[in-house]
């Protein structure tokens, strides 16, 4: 069943247009109602032009309005039988309320990403990452830890793969980047400033630009040829990233399961070398 319409909506709300923010939150308001309605109506009780409407919907990266209705009734089906919302920090604060809290946070952000990650773009990626000379990962604070992730495990498969945590550099390794190479920004927000001029300069010198961004416009997803996107509805009062983070990690599997896949012999016989090498180490006398 498709869904992820009203998600993709709530995720997308501060970089629409007025106009499109309008009917964005009518649809929220009147999910049920909406599904059931025209372009024609809708933008008769909405007081904006049809073409906003498919402008929105084209915005949200849906075919048209009729795609947009399927993946809202596609929500209002789930959402009969789940609670979709997120919950912030318990204020009891015992020990099982923040193990209910925490985890159907996690889940709930997992899901949510789901409905907002391309398969298309996946698939781009994985194929981009396969055929790189080297990889260059990107991320500041919480996203360098997603960064620190994917380098560790492409290098455990024998993938030239670099991270980077500062501008510094960020900006040393991209200026190093050819048309061979992946330029791959991480940035919850999709404004990290540092991320941003990093893959201009990683653009500039002809590597393919990838970004991992929550859902919807903004400077980094701007930027890159191929977009992939999380969903993670956190609230403003957060303790560090941490649903966020995991839709993020929940994204690198994926596409490490992808690129190991596609070179399965090669993988397993890297995957077997590390793992003997820093055996050792693990061992108790």
């Amino acid at each position: 069943m498709l869904n992820g319409g009203l998600i993709s909506i709530q995720e997308s709300m501060p970089s629409l247009k007025p106009s499109e923010r309008k009917v964005a939150e009518y649809i929220l308001m009147n999910p049920g109602e909406v599904v059931n309605l025209s372009v024609q109506k809708l933008a008769k009780k909405t007081k904006v032009s049809e073409a906003t409407i498919i402008r929105l919907s084209r915005t949200l990266s849906y075919k048209g309005f009729q795609e947009l209705k399927l993946r809202i009734a596609g929500d209002l089906a789930q959402f009969n039988n789940n609670n979709h919302s997120y919950q912030e920090i318990p204020t009891d604060g015992s020990v099982s309320s923040i193990i209910t809290s925490i985890s159907h946070n996690n889940i709930q952000s997992i899901n949510d990403t789901i409905s907002v990650l391309s398969p298309e773009q996946v698939e781009k990626t994985v194929s981009v990452m396969s055929n790189a000379r080297k990889i260059a990962v990107f991320g500041i604070g919480a996203s360098a830890v997603i960064a620190q992730d994917f380098k560790q495990k492409l290098t455990r498969v024998n993938r030239w793969c670099e991270a980077a945590y500062d501008f510094d550099t960020q900006g040393t390794i991209s200026a190093n980047l050819t048309e061979k190479d992946v330029a791959f920004g991480i940035s919850y927000s999709g404004r990290t400033k540092d991320v941003i001029e990093s893959l201009k300069i990683a653009k500039e010198n002809g590597a393919e630009t990838i970004s991992l961004t929550k859902f919807g416009r903004n400077p980094v997803a701007d930027l890159a040829d191929i977009n992939l996107f999380t969903s993670s509805l956190e609230k403003s009062i957060r303790s560090g990233a941490m649903s966020s983070r995991i839709s993020q990690l929940n994204v690198i599997d994926i596409l490490y399961i992808g690129i190991t896949s596609r070179h399965y012999d090669k993988s397993i016989d890297a995957l077997e070398r590390t793992r003997k090498a820093v055996q050792v180490s693990k061992e108790i006398d």
